[in-house]
């Protein structure tokens, strides 16, 4: 048989494209010949193939050979699609049953030696494989990731020899595998750790609750990165379908996956000198950035107005609409992005404006150029702002947990209180829109004049008016209450002192 056809899958943002790998053998001066818009890495593939063929004691071919990769429109990259090719090759050569090939799809990297090596993007291989209900050949080191999903019938393999022994029927290879990856969420940080600071505490849990942004001010040495590292640990754990969408984007990016805590919310810290291709995604091909790595997450800011003001500005549309859009000339991508901000700022250039220590000798134009380096549009944008301050010597020399609420405890009512929005709303407060505001975050006569009252006077935005009744809506929540409250508005409102107009 001189043509042959197996199925493999790109990658074009977190999607999994199918791949027809359509290999035909013809007389002619001994060529290899691979065709369908590939890229260097995979026209290098020929090199290797050979030499798997080769060494796994196969007869190459010494004809012309053709691979045509479809859609030939699709850029195609990386080693992914050696397997497919080799059995290709082996199928129209007829060394292999070709008609086998049609039930699988195949993917992995192959040595010269003829083993199987991992490669990247392997979870969003496996969910359109199980939908196109195909069996999915792909190398062992990547098995345990893709048996994440539900459902998946994967066929782990080493080495060329045993997929091909699998597909003549002489050493069948199981295909039921479980994942290594226990469903129980590990925490190594707690917020028992940290002492006093309640007040700040109680704004996490409102955070957490209602997946509100987060705003931190306070001189250095208060801890506040200790506290913004801890807010995983009391977060809903991710639910399964949350947790396939944010091992996705970690599965197609330089860092990988860890299979063994695929529940637990990602957590981002990026240094402040990191571009904006860097925190949103970019490059030729485009890759996620840091807002979509922390996708289902929470990302971390800190030092918030050391970042470049052109870095900060690229936040504003994925925080308002959970996703991001990277253009290319040639491509265009399409990552997630639901995360929760959480910044951190000193409160002046020198850091201790406020503190009891009296160092601080910043002028009031230092001052407001200082917190000028945060625009008005992105910090209307965070739905809370906190001050953190030193706690005293006391509370410092206690060292030990009695008394601190661990967050364990913590999240238990967080998770009630996201529980009862989710029954009543089908999503988180923050995600509500203006017509979900209204309808779920009515308030009294004496409410509304409280909220209009101190819209003029702190001189806050429409999108402020509406993100203080989220924010006293998780608060409502907290507290079981169906309705807003008075003192439930009260507390919102306070978490928008350091708003723009306020602070200057």
């Amino acid at each position: 048989m001189a043509l042959a056809v197996a199925y493999s899958r790109g990658r074009s943002g977190i999607e999994a494209p199918l791949i027809t790998v359509e290999v035909d053998i013809a007389n002619g001066l001994p060529a290899l010949n691979i065709v369908g818009l590939p890229e260097t890495a995979v026209k290098e593939s020929k090199d290797r193939v050979r030499g798997a063929i080769v060494n796994s004691h196969f007869d190459f071919p010494m004809q012309r050979i053709t691979v045509n990769l479809a859609p030939a429109d699709l850029p195609k990259e990386g080693g992914r699609f050696d397997l497919a090719i080799a059995l290709g090759i082996l199928a129209a050569s007829g060394q292999i049953p070709a008609k086998q090939l049609s039930q699988y799809e195949c993917i992995g990297e192959l040595s010269l030696s003829g083993e199987l090596r991992p490669v990247r993007g392997v979870l969003p291989v496996a969910i359109q494989t199980r939908n196109q209900q195909r069996l999915l050949i792909l190398p062992k080191e990547n098995s345990a990731e893709a048996a994440l999903i539900d459902n998946i019938r994967i066929i782990p393999a080493e080495h060329l020899l045993q997929v091909c022994a699998h597909l003549n029927g002489q050493a069948v290879i199981a295909c039921e595998i479980q994942p290594d990856a226990a469903h129980a969420v590990d925490y190594t940080d707690d917020f028992a750790d940290v002492h006093g600071q309640y007040h700040v505490k109680r704004a996490f849990e409102i955070a957490a609750t209602g997946n509100h942004n987060l705003l931190l001010l306070g001189p250095p040495g208060t801890g506040k990165s200790m506290l913004a590292s801890r807010l995983p640990t009391i977060l809903p754990p991710l639910t399964e379908h949350q947790a396939q969408e944010t091992a996705a984007i970690a599965s197609i990016s330089e860092q990988g996956l860890n299979v063994a805590n695929w529940l637990k919310p990602p957590f981002r810290a990026p240094h402040h000198t990191a571009s904006a291709a860097a925190l949103v995604g970019g490059g030729g091909n485009p890759k996620p950035g840091e807002i979509s790595l922390a996708h289902n997450g929470a990302l971390f800011l800190d030092e918030l107005p050391e970042f470049d003001r052109r870095v900060l500005e690229v936040l504003r549309e994925p925080l308002e609409t959970g996703h991001i859009t990277i253009s290319r000339a040639t491509r265009q991508a399409d990552f997630p992005a639901r995360f929760q901000l959480i910044a951190a700022m000193n409160p002046c250039p020198c850091g201790y404006l406020g503190d009891a220590s009296g160092r601080c000798h910043c002028s009031s134009e230092q001052v407001a150029r200082y917190r000028a380096r945060i625009s008005g549009p992105l910090l209307d944008r965070i739905d809370m702002h906190l001050e953190v301050s030193r706690i005293s010597l006391e509370i410092l020399r206690k060292g030990s947990t009695e008394g601190e609420e661990s967050s364990a405890d913590i999240r238990k009512r967080v998770v009630a209180a996201r529980t009862r929005a989710l029954s009543r709303q089908g999503q988180a407060n923050a995600a509500l829109g203006a017509k979900e505001v209204k309808q779920h975050c009515d308030l009294t006569e004496a409410g509304h004049q409280l909220l209009e009252q101190a819209m003029e006077q702190f001189g806050l935005s429409h999108r402020a008016y509406h993100r203080i009744l989220k924010v006293a809506r998780s608060i409502a929540d907290l507290a079981g209450s169906d309705r807003i409250e008075i003192a439930h508005l009260s507390e919102a409102i306070g978490y928008r002192k350091l708003d723009r107009h306020s602070a200057r």
